[in-house]
């Protein structure tokens, strides 16, 4: 048989109340924050609000440079949703043209 592992409790002992309870809650937490806080990654706040987009901002200056390749060979554009994919990705021939396994 498994030992209790149980304390012995001392009835005679001074009794907390519930404000000393929750005081040492409130200490207990305090300490518990502290210590995540220290193994946080520090985070630059200037940095992360400059990459921060908002909703409705304006973007009419701004560029964006992107590569556009051709349709390959083995590549086809669904009749469906007109997504360019892999051979692999076709279920059939529709009659308006090929339809991907997404939109079948």
């Amino acid at each position: 048989m498994g030992a209790s592992l149980h304390m012995a409790t001392d009835y005679d002992a001074p009794r907390k109340t519930d404000d000393e309870l929750a005081e040492d809650s409130i200490e207990e937490l305090k300490a518990r924050r502290v210590d995540k806080s220290a193994s946080t990654v520090d985070v630059d706040e200037t940095e992360l609000a400059e990459n921060l987009e908002l909703p409705g901002a304006d973007l009419s200056d701004e560029s964006l440079t992107v590569r556009v390749l051709p349709r390959q060979a083995d590549e086809f554009t669904c009749s469906s949703c007109f997504l360019v994919h892999h051979r692999s990705q076709l279920d059939h021939e529709g009659k308006n043209g090929p339809i991907c396994k997404e939109c079948a």
